[in-house]
C-alpha cells in the first residue's frame, strides 16, 4: 500500500482524495496537512510518503516554499511532487510542470488524479498495486 500526504489548506480536498482513493480502492493510504507547516513537521517526524500532493496557494508558506525546503533535504529531496492547485495561469503551469512530477489543476477528475499518480509512480520505478 502506497502512503499519499495531500498538503491542502481546504479540508474539502483532502476528503475527496481520501474517499476517492483510499475508501474506493484500498490502493493508497491518504493522509492529510492542513498547511505546509504541518507537511514539513510530518516529515521530520519521519512520516515519509512515497508521493506529495501540493497545493500552491495556502496560508503561512506557499507551497512553492514547501517543495524548495522539501527538495533540499536530502532526507527527503527524492519524494515524487505533484502540485494540485487551483492557479491557472501560464507561470504557475510552467513552473509547476518544470519543478513538480505533474501539475494537476482544481477542479480535478479522481480517475484522472489517480492514472496520473500511477505514472509517476511508474517513471520512479515505484511498483504500484494493479
Amino acid at each position: 500500500m502506497k502512503t499519499i500526504l495531500v498538503v491542502d489548506d481546504n479540508p474539502d480536498v483532502i476528503n475527496s482524495i481520501k474517499i476517492g482513493l483510499e475508501d474506493a480502492t484500498r490502493e493508497y493510504r491518504i493522509l492529510g496537512a492542513e498547511n505546509g507547516i504541518k507537511c514539513l513537521e510530518l516529515l521530520q517526524e519521519n512520516v515519509i510518503p512515497d508521493i506529495i500532493l501540493l497545493d500552491i496557494m495556502m496560508p503561512h508558506m506557499t507551497g512553492w516554499e514547501v517543495f524548495d525546503r522539501i527538495k533540499k533535504d536530502p532526507s527527503f529531496h527524492s519524494i515524487p511532487i505533484i502540485f494540485l492547485t487551483a492557479r491557472t495561469d501560464r507561470t504557475a503551469i510552467n513552473a509547476g510542470s518544470f519543478l513538480g512530477d505533474d501539475y494537476i489543476e482544481k477542479p480535478f477528475d479522481i480517475t484522472d488524479l489517480k492514472k496520473r499518480i500511477e505514472i509517476v509512480f511508474q517513471k520512479r520505478s515505484i511498483p504500484t498495486i494493479k
